[in-house]
């Protein structure tokens, strides 16, 4: 093999934090193929199952950048925006359950109910409305649930964000 396709072999490895050394510590020799090695190297040991429910896909969509931007490797992120699709996928496994309050066909309390029954705790469910936040503690405050927020109050979002980072912690 010639001189330059192995220096441009070694700096791609390199780039993967591997050395030939590590390399013949993992897999017995350098030169082993990428997916053994790769393999070997440390992947994350859970993802955290986030689910969005939220009859915007606008709003879908920018949940699922937010949150596998500010959480890489930490989050698998499923998104419905027909909340009856999405009653059919909760369970006690779910981390994180962001709720819309206002869809059609089921609004959010009725998949809040629905997905406290198919065990998800009510704890790990945030509602979100734009509605005014007071008008939001007036509708959730008897379910438990983790917090309520108004999408488009500033100081609301930076109180959302703080609960996000804890969240994501535990």
């Amino acid at each position: 093999m010639s001189r330059s396709i192995l220096r441009r072999r070694r700096r791609w490895w390199s780039g993967l934090g591997l050395t030939p050394r590590s390399c013949a510590l993992r897999s017995g020799h350098w030169g082993s193929s990428v997916s053994d090695t790769l393999a070997m190297m440390d992947t994350p040991k859970e993802l955290r199952r986030v689910v969005v429910v939220d009859d915007s896909m606008l709003q879908c969509v920018l949940w699922r950048r937010m949150l596998e931007s500010r959480y890489p490797d930490k989050v698998a992120v499923e998104t419905f925006t027909d909340p009856v699709e999405a009653v059919g996928v909760l369970g006690p496994d779910i981390h994180l359950m962001l709720l819309d309050w206002e869809m059609p066909v089921m609004d959010g309390m009725e998949v809040f109910e629905a997905a406290v029954e198919a065990g998800v705790n009510p704890k790990r469910i945030i509602i979100s409305s734009s509605h005014p936040a007071e008008r939001l503690h007036e509708a959730f405050d008897h379910t438990a649930c983790l917090a309520v927020i108004e999408k488009v109050e500033p100081q609301q979002q930076a109180a959302f964000m703080m609960i996000l980072d804890s969240i994501m912690k535990r």
